[in-house]
């Protein structure tokens, strides 16, 4: 199982808006089959790993790290594909809280007389999987939280200058980190700022991962990079449901998409964004700012990682924060975050954060 979590890590950033799975067939004691979500969703991981199994499969175990679907979508049901290979047994991390699954395929397999075993691994697989399962249990994916700032918490001085406060070694995990998301997300101030492409560079990416900006108004420069390169990569455009009507004709006729969001005291609201985004596909997204952004994220209480690069460097207060205005009066208000990996990263810190359960 720890070998089939490891294959379905393989499809993150990739699959959506199906979940990546992993599967390994293991017949007397040998492992004859492998496979992992394909790029796009499909085809699934069981079908993968019982075609490279072949005959073998007759009477072997497959462990998935989720439950085979038992729907008929785009594709025949993984249950299916499993009960006309033979297996006689097969081993399931975790359930599928997907309604058109939940059980279902659990049920069917024990029907047709094979032997199921559930919860291998079960915490491994719910973290991998945790993005799909926000999709369908509430509406929004997971998301992670990037900031790369200076010892004191600034992403920028006072005149607007960042690059680069971290160094290479720090940037080039910046990329790995977007190649496993389905989307990097910006707001509209980074977006003028920096002109970012937002794309997976100098690491061989399946597919590379949707660019969402949230900008209210849509006052965004068709000059930018994003704009010269939305056929190539696609972007995303969350804005307010009143954008100007010449900036919105213009982003549709150069190949952005345009997701309306709802508007809650004057600013998008971050969880209509979320929904938008959930509704749209997505199922992991990598946020990395700008301050007023991250400030609205945390707030709202949507942030499940956070993902800081420390350098050592000191800027001041007159130096640009890496989070905006949160209106946090008393500790006990502000979000709390569970460490769970520290590293050196050339000259940086990389520390990783998951959010602690309210």
């Amino acid at each position: 199982m720890a070998l089939a979590l490891s294959l379905g890590r393989r499809g993150q950033g990739n699959a959506w808006p199906n979940p990546a799975v992993g599967c390994v067939v293991v017949r007397d004691g040998r492992i004859v089959g492998r496979g992992w979500t394909a790029p796009g969703g499909r085809p699934h991981a069981e079908p993968q790993a019982l075609a490279q199994a072949g005959r073998l499969a007759q009477g072997a175990t497959a462990y998935v790290t989720l439950e085979p679907c038992a729907h008929h979508g785009q594709t025949p049901p993984c249950t299916d594909a499993l009960i006309d290979a033979g297996v006689a047994r097969v081993v399931v991390a975790l359930e599928d809280n997907d309604p058109r699954v939940a059980g279902k395929g659990l049920a069917l397999l024990r029907a047709a007389g094979i032997d199921v075993n559930t919860g291998v691994l079960a915490e491994r697989a719910a973290q991998d999987l945790a993005g799909f399962r926000l999709v369908r249990g509430q509406g929004r994916p997971w998301l992670t939280l990037k900031l790369a700032n200076s010892f004191d918490g600034r992403i920028a001085t006072a005149t607007g200058e960042s690059q680069w406060i971290t160094g290479p070694q720090a940037r080039r995990a910046v990329h790995a980190m977007r190649m496993t998301h389905d989307a990097v997300m910006v707001g509209a101030g980074t977006a003028r700022a920096d002109d970012p492409s937002l794309t997976v560079r100098d690491i061989g990416a399946a597919r590379q991962p949707v660019r969402v900006v949230v900008s209210r108004r849509l006052d965004l420069p068709l000059s930018s990079k994003l704009a010269r390169t939305a056929r190539e990569v696609p972007v995303w455009l969350c804005h307010g449901p009143d954008p100007d009507g010449p900036l919105a004709d213009a982003w549709d006729g150069i190949g952005a998409k345009r997701l309306p969001c709802a508007v809650i005291g004057g600013q998008l609201d971050p969880g209509s964004v979320l929904s938008e985004l959930a509704t749209a596909g997505l199922t992991r997204v990598f946020c990395e700012g700008g301050g007023a952004l991250a400030a609205s994220l945390l707030a709202a209480g949507l942030v499940d990682e956070l993902v800081g690069f420390s350098a050592g460097v000191v800027i001041g207060a007159e130096g640009r924060p890496a989070v905006g205005v949160m209106g946090v009066a008393r500790l006990a208000e502000a979000p709390r975050f569970k460490l769970v990996e520290t590293r050196a990263l050339g000259g940086d810190v990389l520390h990783r954060w998951w959010r602690t359960p309210a």
